[in-house]
């Protein structure tokens, strides 16, 4: 079968790292992906199944790795080679014998994470006891090789090939009558939902300001699960800003909700002071200190100039909840001691308290979705046959030549 992999080597890691964006040399034979010819992986146990991918979107984190950006602090954690692709909807083609709740036939999405539950782990570890799974501290154990999340396991594959295999733990209908461009957004949606929730549980006060920097897939998500969040669970609406690279991207921001779409550009302060009534000082180098600001801070993209801006733009004793990829940058956290802030980390998804009851996100997400379809239409703004993967790739890291938001991979 197809699969379009990644094959750890230090010297392609330096060629892209040395390069970057020139000469598209991340999706170039100098790269470390390609697609081959593969062996479909085989079931691990009874409790898994095999899917065929329908749809698959290229997320973020996919981009940090190809193009060498991604910390090296996860690596230990994957096993290679591995096959792209964790955000899919697809159909279930052969089932273990001990798979009764799903059958050849059903369309599915698939969380992800690669916990304890899913490695059939007899004592699970305390962080998937506790329902914080995409946690898991025996990421390495069980009856899969090492993996934090399918797409990135080897004996998994993932969603960029013609199959993969999931644990039926894994598994979630997909309600008749959701088209598969909005069933692809129900992973990355829910790790936006995740970060949400988070945040409003660690609040101590009702927030009436609201920051969100980057409005890539993750951050219009987050702006959508705001809105959603707020009305559902009865909060007073608050300000959402959000800042915007590119003009697609804004028009989307402001569809989902943004009150104030703020550019990226040298008035960025200037701006951001006018919402908030914050007051800002120019030190002899580096950025501005900032008094004031917003209440919730969301950096959606996680790298050394958006989380800088964030310490420095979220008021005292407010809260950053960071949902961006970060790399390795180098951040001043002066902010974070002057100010007494709440720095929270949201990665993927796990049980939520909602609305009086204990839920898996991606079961929220599914309702949300399946209640709110036609606020997504157009949100997948590209689809590409699994053999042009190179362009695929290319269009979601130059999103705003191409005016992308979510890139897809159809198998």
């Amino acid at each position: 079968m197809r699969a379009v992999q990644f094959h750890k080597s230090l010297f392609r890691f330096a060629i892209v790292k040395f390069f970057g964006k020139r000469m598209s040399v991340a999706t170039s034979p100098f790269g470390m992906v390609s697609m081959r010819e593969v062996e479909p992986p085989k079931l691990p146990s009874p409790n898994w199944v095999r899917v065929r991918p329908l749809l698959c979107g290229i997320c973020g984190s996919d981009l940090a790795v190809i193009t060498g950006k991604s910390s090296l602090l996860l690596s230990p954690l994957t096993s290679t080679p591995f096959t792209f692709g964790h955000e899919i909807v697809g159909i279930v083609i052969e089932v273990g014998s001990a798979v009764k709740n799903f059958h050849v036939g059903d369309r599915v999405v698939v969380e992800p994470a690669l916990c304890c539950f899913v490695r059939e782990i007899d004592r699970p570890c305390e962080q998937c006891v506790a329902g914080n799974y995409a946690c898991c501290e025996r990421l390495t154990e069980g009856v899969i090789s090492a993996g934090v999340q399918i797409g990135y396991c080897r004996d998994t594959g993932g969603g960029m090939s013609d199959e993969f295999v999931a644990h039926k733990w894994q598994l979630f209908h997909v309600p008749k009558g959701l088209d598969n461009d909005v069933a692809v957004l129900i992973e990355p949606f829910s790790c936006a939902l995740h970060a949400v929730l988070k945040a409003f549980h660690r609040l101590d006060f009702e927030p009436e300001k609201v920051l969100l920097i980057g409005c890539g897939t993750m951050g219009l998500l987050t702006i959508a699960a705001l809105r959603f969040v707020e009305r559902s669970l009865g909060k007073p609406p608050t300000f959402v800003a959000a800042i915007a690279k590119y003009p697609h991207q804004r028009e989307w921001a402001k569809k989902f909700g943004a009150d104030e779409i703020v550019s990226l550009n040298n008035q960025l302060y200037e701006h951001l002071s006018e919402l908030t009534g914050a007051k800002f000082f120019r030190p002899e180098l580096g950025k501005p200190t900032v008094l004031g600001g917003f209440d919730m801070v969301f950096d959606c993209v996680g790298n050394e100039e958006s989380l800088n801006d964030a310490v420095r733009w979220t008021r005292s004793k407010g809260v950053l909840v960071v949902i961006g990829m970060p790399a390795e940058p180098k951040v001043s956290w002066t902010s974070l001691w002057f100010k007494e802030l709440k720095v929270i980390g949201a990665y993927a998804y796990g049980f939520e308290d909602w609305q009086g009851n204990r839920m898996r996100t991606f079961e929220i997400a599914t309702e949300l979705l399946k209640e709110n379809p036609t606020i997504f239409k157009g949100f997948v703004t590209h689809r590409f046959p699994l053999a042009q993967w190179r362009q695929a790739f290319q269009t979601a890291i130059q999103a705003g030549k191409h005016q992308a938001i979510k890139v897809t991979v159809q198998p």
